[in-house]
């Protein structure tokens, strides 16, 4: 994968396909540690820590905070005003050094609320499931444990590093201007950034995720008998307005590259109502009626700012162009930005891929973008020189209720973060 000039840049930096006396300690620390490290993630797997569950997550942070107090970080809770209702975030932080300064990411919610039926933790050989076991629970266990491998070796007094657990990744309480400032300042402190959501396989990294953003589009027609729908005095009605603008999108955007868009809800009839919070809606309506209002909310995902840009002045201009006796408006709202594939990224993966090969890991692919969805290290990655994503364990089946984490891959994600780390901070 390696350019001759990358080589020569992270060879400079001391990086090399060997591992050094201290790397080898960090491995048989955690390979050491990893039953340890195992049980703490089932304990808590136990807490349900839906993002609306805020002592549940409280809980959770408390118990990583508990340990990071022990190892020397300066921790404390984020929070915001009651009305946000979410747990706030879990800051830890290590200045002593003159190394390159590093921000890590990770998320002490899941997508299950208390009332979910999926609870509890459960192991059958080498895989755990679980709710939250891949998404974020483990990797935020991993980095917890890649602070204890680096104090192993003596070594993490002399870094400089905060760490960030977020509070409400997978459902936000208010606008990220709010409840990301922190978060987005620690990204400007950094000189690298790492996102410990879980890996898309042992073989691949992440130097890319794409935004996360949602849309709102409501039309309008005239009321009335169905007998005169497509004539001048009723015109076309709300539903087939929203019909055409929706498969418009499909005909003009739906194959550029790493975009996509989805119309999650749609309602539509003569009276309807729609809760955009709870995404659930009422309507009614007479087959022999031309429809009055349509609301259809959807998200979009795009690799960059500008493809985003571009995607809504495109459906923008989709939504005007209104057929007879109806009218449209679109309005859309920002939640992630992307985390773009920079060439910083890709060297830093070179860097990865190092530590990998002399783990005797393999080879690393950067992952196809499209395969990752939004998470907040993009909230960091354009103010570090580089980041990188899923440095987590592997796992597969997130938000869902067959969530497993492969436990033969902990140890291994572990030890090789924590060598990254080590290298960079060298």
């Amino acid at each position: 994968m390696k350019h001759t000039l990358i080589l020569i840049i992270t060879l400079s930096f001391g990086f090399g396909q060997s591992l050094n006396q201290n790397e080898k300690e960090i491995q048989k620390f955690v390979e050491k540690n990893t039953n340890e490290a195992i049980d703490l993630l089932e304990k808590i797997v136990n807490i349900n820590s839906g993002s609306l569950n805020i002592k549940g997550n409280q809980k959770v942070g408390k118990i990583l905070q508990k340990d990071l107090d022990k190892l020397g970080f300066n921790t404390y809770w984020v929070t915001y005003p009651k009305e946000v209702k979410r747990s706030g975030h879990l800051f830890a932080e290590m200045r002593g050094g003159k190394g390159k300064k590093i921000t890590m990411v990770g998320h002490l919610d899941t997508v299950f609320e208390k009332d979910h039926p999926f609870q509890n933790f459960l192991r059958q050989g080498n895989k755990a499931y679980g709710p939250g076991v891949d998404d974020n629970k483990s990797g935020i266990v991993s980095m917890l444990y890649v602070m204890k491998a680096l104090d192993h070796i003596g070594k993490l007094k002399d870094m400089n590093l905060t760490l960030v657990f977020i509070g409400d990744e997978e459902k936000l309480g208010a606008h990220s201007s709010i409840v990301r400032k922190e978060l987005i300042d620690a990204g400007k402190w950094a000189d690298i950034g790492l996102g410990f959501e879980g890996a898309t396989g042992i073989e691949t990294g992440t130097i890319a995720r794409r935004s996360a953003s949602s849309w709102i589009l409501t039309t309008t027609g005239i009321q009335g008998h169905s007998s005169q729908v497509f004539s001048e005095t009723l015109g076309y009605g709300a539903i087939f307005e929203a019909s055409r603008i929706i498969n418009s999108f499909r005909e003009k955007l739906a194959e550029e590259e790493y975009l996509t868009f989805n119309p999650g809800v749609i309602v539509g009839g003569t009276d309807t109502n729609y809760d955009p919070v709870n995404a659930k809606g009422i309507a009614f309506g007479k087959t022999n009626v031309v429809s009055q209002s349509v609301t259809v909310h959807g998200g979009i995902r795009t690799i960059s700012i500008k493809q985003l840009e571009d995607a809504i002045k495109s459906m923008e201009k989709i939504a005007s162009n209104n057929l007879p006796g109806t009218t449209a408006k679109i309005e859309f709202k920002t939640s992630y930005p992307p985390m773009e594939p920079t060439k910083a990224n890709y060297a830093l993966l070179d860097k990865l891929e190092e530590v990998n090969l002399a783990l005797g890991y393999g080879n690393l692919e950067p992952l196809d973008p499209s395969k990752r969805g939004a998470a907040d290290i993009s909230f960091i990655a354009p103010y570090v020189d580089a980041a990188l994503a899923g440095m987590g364990p592997d796992g597969q089946g997130a938000h869902s209720a067959d969530e497993w984490l492969d436990l033969t891959s902990f140890p291994k994600t572990t030890t090789r973060s924590a060598i990254l780390i080590y290298r960079l901070t060298k």
